[in-house]
């Protein structure tokens, strides 16, 4: 099995790809970890692109959580046997992204690089507010739906969320 995992900051792509690569027994990918080196450090894109066409080509199944167009998006979106469109309304991201800050302040999650601990700054709430819903990102969303219709899963809360994770899961 082969997931991709896209959508908006904040709205639980991560917690959803840890979930399911620990049902399918596959490995996960995050691409912040890629995208990121300690301490929030921008990884080289030459290093990161070689650490993502790696994975894609070593494993037979995976999990991939990110939206990053230039980590192999098209390849990623062509052999995703689904895509998980993750489209919460901003306030709910913007209230999980506050809940996830409490719970790991001071901490660093599994799915972004070692010490790069949790925060919640002015330009992460900007990003989840309105530069991460910018017309360029929609637009690649509406893209992706429209090109990858039969085989994606648009989800628009945690209701929808859960409901198709046990459908996924009963397969």
């Amino acid at each position: 099995m082969k997931i991709a995992i896209i959508g908006y900051s904040g709205s639980g792509k991560s917690t959803l790809a840890g979930r399911l690569g620990e049902f399918y027994d596959c490995p996960v990918l995050y691409l912040d970890k890629i995208q990121f080196e300690a301490n929030w450090i921008e990884r080289d894109e030459e290093s990161a692109k070689a650490m993502v066409k790696r994975f894609l080509d070593e494993n037979n199944s995976w999990i991939i959580d990110g939206n990053y167009t230039k980590f192999y998006r098209e390849q990623r979106m062509e052999e995703a046997d689904i895509i998980i469109f993750m489209d919460y309304p901003r306030l709910v991201c913007l209230f999980q992204a506050y809940k996830r800050y409490l719970k790991y302040k001071g901490k660093t999650r599994e799915s972004v690089a070692p010490d790069c601990n949790e925060k919640l700054d002015f330009e992460f709430i900007r990003w989840i507010l309105l530069d991460g819903r910018s017309k360029e990102k929609k637009n690649q969303y509406i893209e992706t739906i429209q090109k990858y219709s039969h085989k994606i899963a648009v989800l628009k809360n945690r209701k929808e969320t859960d409901s198709f994770l046990k459908e996924l899961m009963m397969r």
